[in-house]
């Protein structure tokens, strides 16, 4: 038999959720074959087999959320599967019993670093969670499970909120609304439950400031102009200007290395390989695949890496390592013409730039002469516990001048 281990799909991630089985019990399988997807809060995936077999038995359900390194089926491998396959249409086998939700009188309960992490920080003791029942794999508490806990906990001792007019009587009144009869509920999908979970996480973890300084970005656009058809034709992908500013911020960064560290505890890490990842936005919800190496890549590199890391993002096809150890961030604020955004920083990175739209405006020059020139905003979002002003200004500035100072290797 052949264990299939729920892979990691990043570094911070230490669970996954079971979205759907493309393979039911009995069934063949190819080794490499798409059979599972799975969803966590930085990507979906599609899980491929690790054997060509059959598939003799599911330990994970749909809908299950799986500690990383937990076994979710196993597969019987080709020589030795030529007995009769299992019944496809019989139920899920049943999780084993020796690993019940609760643990018993003077065992410790297990808990993610994650969900350890988040205790801490609130204060609180296993005993604390003793009794709360987790959504995760066998009962384990997972993060939205902690999160709404403490939600919990502060509605119970919070007073309600009255508001009162002269000559009315008090009556508490909720934080949020409830819906009107002619209002349509609709729930959260999971990836938009892991999406708001992450960003209320970095919010409420860094010291979010956001810098934006303009740039001229023209001799930029004329290159681009001149040579993308031909580019095209020639590399078989288009020049972006995605391409333009990863390959300036990775000049960037190593001049700046704090810009891609890690804040750990009191501690700071300084990440000696730049990766940066970049937003791509799905029908679905958003993932951040990772350009690996990206100050070791000239413009074209980096745009044949970007070009296969929003194909495969939009067909489901990354592969866990494409969206883990990103150190810092480029997110397009500018896709629908949107001058400059203030970006959420993507944990546990400490700064993310968003790029705006580029847009024709008139410039005064040098010697107060006036032209029109092709520009746009940047803006840097990053964490004030690790990086002042002073420093984020100049690292913005830096990639302003790289820019502006644009010349094809």
């Amino acid at each position: 038999m052949i264990d299939m281990i729920m892979p990691q799909m990043g570094e911070s991630i230490v669970e996954g959720t079971i979205v759907r089985w493309r393979k039911r019990l009995g069934e063949p399988v190819q080794r490499d074959e798409m059979i599972l997807e799975i969803s966590t809060d930085k990507v979906d995936s599609e899980i491929p087999s690790p054997a060509t077999g059959i598939l003799a038995e599911i330990t994970a359900v749909e809908g299950r959320t799986v500690a990383v390194g937990s076994v979710i089926a196993r597969i019987q491998e080709q020589d030795t599967a030529s007995r009769p396959p299992l019944d496809s249409a019989g139920p899920l086998p049943a999780f084993p019993s020796s690993d019940s939700p609760h643990p018993s009188k003077g065992e410790r309960r297990f808990l993610s670093p994650l969900v350890k992490r988040i205790m801490r920080e609130h204060s609180l003791t296993e005993t604390d969670v003793q009794s709360l029942q987790g959504s995760g794999h066998h009962g384990r508490i997972s993060k939205k499970d902690l999160l709404a806990f403490l939600h919990a906990r502060r509605q119970a001792v919070a007073p309600p909120v009255v508001r009162q007019q002269p000559g009315e009587t008090s009556q508490p009144i909720s934080d949020v609304a409830g819906p009107d009869e002619n209002d349509e509920i609709i729930a959260m999908d999971h990836v938009r439950r892991r999406i708001a979970e992450h960003m209320v996480f970095s919010k409420r973890t860094a010291a979010h400031v956001t810098s934006v300084a303009e740039v001229d970005v023209t001799s930029i656009v004329a290159y681009r102009d001149r040579v993308k058809e031909q580019f095209e034709k020639r590399e078989g992908v288009s020049l972006t200007y995605t391409a333009f500013f990863v390959h300036a911020a990775a000049q960037a960064l190593r001049e700046f290395p704090l810009l891609h560290a890690s804040v750990n505890g009191d501690q700071i890490i300084l990440k000696k390989a730049i990766h940066i990842g970049i937003a791509v936005g799905l029908e679905q919800g958003l993932v951040v695949p990772v350009i690996r190496h990206a100050d070791q890549q000239n413009l074209l590199g980096l745009a044949k890496a970007i070009d296969g890391l929003v194909q495969r993002s939009r067909n489901k096809q990354l592969a866990p390592q494409e969206v883990q150890d990103g150190t810092f961030t480029i997110t397009n604020i500018g896709t629908f013409g949107n001058l400059f955004g203030t970006p959420i920083i993507h944990q546990p990175q400490v700064a993310i730039l968003g790029t705006g739209a580029i847009k024709k405006r008139v410039a005064v020059l040098q010697d107060d002469c006036i032209a029109i020139r092709s520009m746009m905003y940047l803006s840097l979002t990053y964490d004030h516990r690790l990086i002042d002003g002073l420093l984020a200004g100049r690292f913005l500035q830096r990639i302003v001048a790289l820019l502006q100072n644009f010349q094809y290797e």
